[in-house]
């Protein structure tokens, strides 16, 4: 399996399978794709089985320490060297799940972010999730703030 960053090439695989992954209410839209993509590509990480786009993360950087909705409609609020790795969305198709494929893609985030000097990541997740994140060093810090797709999210943190 291929892993590598986004590009505008990606955008409609990267809503197809976002659109397979979460409810119509929480997924991101080709549009919303693009945005992120023009802002930070390189904060992706795609994992293709052949030329079929099978799983991937992304998120994007900020010094700010806890995760927003604002987030995740403002693309440009991207800060290249700030001081936490957001993750946005955990995606894997159906088919591809229970292969480890979005724990090797969770590890590939976690190792750039090491490497580019990040305090660490956070990420949002349903309750059903909380110790599948725990299982990479995430720590649970409650309910979070967000109302993002009419769910309750629980933020998790993984400090370096």
């Amino acid at each position: 399996m291929e892993i590598r960053h986004a590009t505008a090439d990606d955008l409609e695989a990267l809503a197809a399978v976002e659109a397979k992954c979460f409810p119509k209410a929480e997924a991101a839209t080709a549009e919303e794709f693009a945005d992120r993509v023009k802002h930070y590509g390189n904060h992706f990480w795609l994992m293709f089985d052949g030329d079929q786009l099978v799983a991937f993360v992304d998120g994007f950087v900020t010094d700010q320490a806890d995760l927003t909705d604002e987030m995740y409609e403002r693309a440009e609020l991207h800060q290249e060297d700030g001081d936490w790795q957001m993750i946005f969305g955990v995606n894997t198709l159906p088919a591809y799940r229970r292969h480890g494929y979005a724990g090797d893609l969770l590890k590939a985030a976690i190792e750039d972010a090491k490497k580019q000097g990040r305090k660490g990541l956070v990420l949002t997740c349903k309750d059903r999730l909380v110790h599948y994140y725990a299982k990479f060093g995430f720590k649970n810090e409650g309910v979070s703030g967000s109302t993002h797709g009419g769910v309750t999210w629980y933020q998790m943190r993984l400090t370096f």
